[in-house]
């Protein structure tokens, strides 16, 4: 039976140059996302949703920029957390101290909650995306005048 050494692949995963690489790709998308949406608006003459100009499109990228960094903020620092645990995991289990090893029970609970709080982070930030975004389609159907029977039914229940 092979076994495959988990402080190797942890150590080749987890370093910090990876997660420097991590932080600095995420900054770099959503600078991107930034400058494509602006140059998006001002191609379309609008926010991208809609012909409300910059007043509204300003207000709103704001409000979905403020929520994307907090999200992404909060997900880097469970994954951080996660990163130490699984070091101190690694360290346990190469120690093969029976006491070190009854630890890594609590260590894996631990990794495993904070692995179902990421996942709660990204749902909520998957519906605080789409609730922006249907308020502003909401708005902007109302200050066009554009609102048929289905809208108004959809934009009252949100």
């Amino acid at each position: 039976m092979t076994t495959i050494d988990s402080s190797s692949v942890a150590e080749s995963s987890m370093d910090n140059t990876s997660h420097d690489h991590l932080h600095l790709h995420t900054t770099n998308t959503v600078d991107n996302l930034q400058k494509t949406s602006t140059k998006h608006r001002r191609a379309c003459g609008g926010d991208g949703f809609g012909d409300d100009g910059e007043a509204l499109a300003g207000e709103g990228e704001r409000e979905v920029w403020a929520t994307f960094s907090k999200s992404f903020h909060q997900v880097q620092t469970v994954l951080d957390q996660n990163r130490v645990l699984i070091q101190q995991v690694n360290d346990n289990h190469q120690s093969k101290i029976p006491d070190n090893l009854t630890k890594n029970v609590a260590l894996i609970r631990e990794i495993n909650g904070n692995i179902s709080k990421v996942v709660s982070l990204y749902s909520d930030l998957s519906a605080n995306f789409s609730n922006i975004v249907h308020r502003r389609r909401g708005a902007n159907a109302k200050s066009d005048g554009n609102i048929d029977s289905n809208d108004k039914e959809e934009y009252m229940e949100a």
